[in-house]
């Protein structure tokens, strides 16, 4: 839906959210979608969020406070383990 957000949640993020995608809507902040998240899906999520790298459209975002576009694809990528 071209008003919507795509969120896609990776490894631990989407074990917390308990869904691998969902939709928003459009309009908002990084920062204003985080605090929605939070309030779906609770604090488990809100630990993973908070550490999380997130995608735009595949770019990584740096600026937390630019309303997301429409249409536009967010990935939550929690912190991966390496070894």
């Amino acid at each position: 839906m071209p008003d919507q957000l795509t969120i896609r949640f990776f490894a631990g993020a989407r074990a917390a959210a308990g869904t691998a995608e969902e939709t928003a809507s459009a309009g908002r902040s990084l920062d204003e979608l985080t605090d929605e998240l939070t309030r779906r899906h609770g604090e488990r999520l809100a630990a993973v969020l908070r550490v999380a790298s997130f995608l735009v459209d595949g770019v990584t975002c740096h600026d937390r406070r630019t309303p997301l576009p429409a249409g536009a694809t967010i990935d939550v990528l929690p912190p991966f383990a390496g070894g």
